[in-house]
């Protein structure tokens, strides 16, 4: 089947056009710089022409407040809308677990605001809520950090590789719509203030880790279980521990 991937060219979605191509899919690649751009519209059309299935990873360039909203705001809808146009026939969005629990974020406001419009469209649909991926701790490191500390909440997150969540991902694209939300994590559970603690002690980086149960997270204060899934999510096979050991080879 033709699947068209938003995003195709990013982390997650260049994994993801790998794998379906390799299970005999035409997956399509779609982003800016392939020619498609979900903000203005542009190419939309062309590259949705026969495609069943559009599978949406991409992501806001800016997470302040308002531009992060307009960019899934008006993405979304443009995609949607041609979508319909094109007669596809399943949506598949990647998002983050917590999001409806993280709502004090102007970020997991945003995405919350494009899984709304997604469930509202009329077109089958199946949400990937993933755990935080490895490769984004450096993210979450440097968000948490004011001069050489790094203040972060002493909460549960159960993270996940990349690669795992581009296979839950291209899994969920080719089965059936769920018209609902999945989940996919990683193997371990660790404490947030721990896990950065290790991974920049693994690339000797020289900044001091505080617990700080009111750290906030990306703007939201968080609780225990904020970042954790439910009991039905996918456990992924991908270690931390395995992936930062090969990280430093």
């Amino acid at each position: 089947m033709k699947i068209v991937v938003i995003g195709g060219t990013g982390l997650i979605g260049s994994k993801l056009v790998a794998k379906l191509g390799e299970h005999g899919h035409e997956a399509v690649p779609a982003a800016p710089n392939t020619g498609v751009n979900t903000l203005t519209g542009e190419g939309l059309a062309e590259v949705l022409d026969g495609a069943s299935v559009v599978v949406d990873v991409s992501n806001s360039p800016s997470f302040a407040d308002d531009a992060v909203m307009e960019f899934f705001r008006t993405s979304t809808t443009n995609l949607l809308k041609a979508e319909a146009n094109a007669g596809v026939t399943h949506h598949v969005a990647l998002s983050v677990v917590g999001t409806e629990r993280l709502q004090e974020s102007g970020y997991f406001r945003a995405k919350q605001a494009q899984e709304g419009l997604i469930k509202d469209s009329g077109i089958p649909y199946s949400i990937v809520h993933a755990t935080q991926f490895f490769e984004f701790m450096k993210g979450i490191a440097e968000s948490a950090t004011d001069g050489d500390t790094v203040r972060l909440a002493p909460v549960r997150i159960r993270p996940v590789h990349s690669d795992d969540v581009a296979a839950a991902v291209g899994r969920t694209a080719v089965g059936t719509p769920v018209n609902g939300v999945v989940e996919v994590a990683g193997p371990d559970v660790f404490r947030l203030d721990e896990l950065i603690r290790k991974g920049l002690a693994a690339k000797k980086d020289p900044r001091t880790v505080v617990a700080d149960v009111h750290a906030p997270y990306f703007g939201a204060e968080l609780r225990e279980t904020t970042l954790l899934p439910g009991p039905d999510a996918h456990i992924a096979d991908t270690r931390f521990t395995d992936w930062l050991a090969q990280q430093q080879r």
